[in-house]
């Protein structure tokens, strides 16, 4: 009798074992999660310093996109909206150290150029600026915008 019911629960021992390895009990059904986070974190700060700066708020701006910057430091656009913010502030200074960092991290491109001219325009350097804006307007596929700014310093 013994060799019976050892044999039995052996047997059922083996059962509930492999019966614990299927997955049809698996609950399928969806769930929940936390979205990821963003990859660019500046994003937002890059964002509401465009808006700030269109709507001629440049304290703001200059806030936001300094933000961007210390949040990514690689971030071109953000260093390109906060050079021209300090420069719409007067803050000359602190403009030259953005379109350096600028530089840096983007390259000498055209556009950059251009903002270097239009701020050399503001403070009154109009030999700069002309140089500059030249310098732009060859490297440019459409060069309106530095046209634009040629035509403003040709009228101071």
């Amino acid at each position: 009798m013994s060799g019976f019911y050892g044999k039995a629960t052996v047997a059922i021992v083996a059962a509930l074992m492999l019966g614990g390895c299927t997955t049809s009990g698996v609950d399928k059904t969806a769930t929940t999660s936390i979205a990821a986070a963003p990859t660019d974190i500046s994003q937002a700060d890059l964002t509401a310093g465009k808006s700030q700066f269109r709507a001629a708020n440049y304290g703001l701006a200059e806030k936001h996109f300094r933000k961007a910057v210390e949040l990514r430091a690689d971030n071109s656009e953000a260093w390109m909206g906060l050079a021209a913010s300090y420069d719409q502030l007067g803050r000359f200074d602190f403009a030259d150290r953005a379109y350096d960092q600028l530089l840096k991290v983007a390259g000498r491109r055209p556009e950059i150029v251009n903002n270097m001219g239009y701020s050399q325009l503001l403070r009154g350097n109009k030999k700069q600026a002309r140089k500059l804006l030249v310098e732009a307007r060859n490297a440019m596929a459409d060069p309106r915008v530095v046209d634009a700014n040629l035509a403003l310093l040709n009228r101071i």
